[in-house]
């Protein structure tokens, strides 16, 4: 299994959670749950602006052997997406961490980010599962 990185916060859904400088979160799928979907050949992201509820489905990935709801790893609105998976999906695959992400959000409560797993915690839920 990949390794998860340390910097990031995760949640049991199998988001990666990256705070950003200016406050607001970066939200994606975690590499873990890419491998297991296999190749993906379409992303759904919400609307800018829209409002979230902690736990939410706001985002669809599918791929060709399943589509896969993600979840909001905490309340807030959406401010921005990654408009690029529209015609590269496969940005997911390719770097989970990096270009792959689907969402930014102005997080409703800062500290909620706190409540996620570590990386540590996140490769041993995995492992468990």
């Amino acid at each position: 299994m990949s390794e998860a990185p340390d910097d990031l916060k995760y949640s049991k859904s199998h988001e990666w959670v990256r705070v950003n400088d200016d406050g607001t979160v970066t939200v994606g799928v975690t590499d873990h749950a890419q491998e297991q979907l296999g190749d993906l050949v379409y992303v759904e992201v919400p609307d800018e602006g829209r409002e979230l509820e902690a736990e939410e489905a706001c985002a669809v990935v599918e791929s060709v052997k399943a589509a896969s709801d993600v979840y909001a790893p905490v309340a807030g609105t959406v401010v921005a997406v990654n408009e690029t998976l529209a015609d590269k999906p496969e940005a997911v695959n390719n770097d989970a961490y990096g270009e792959g992400w689907l969402v930014r959000l102005k997080p409703a409560d800062p500290a909620a980010v706190d409540a996620l797993m570590s990386a540590g915690d996140y490769q041993a839920f995995v492992e468990s599962e």
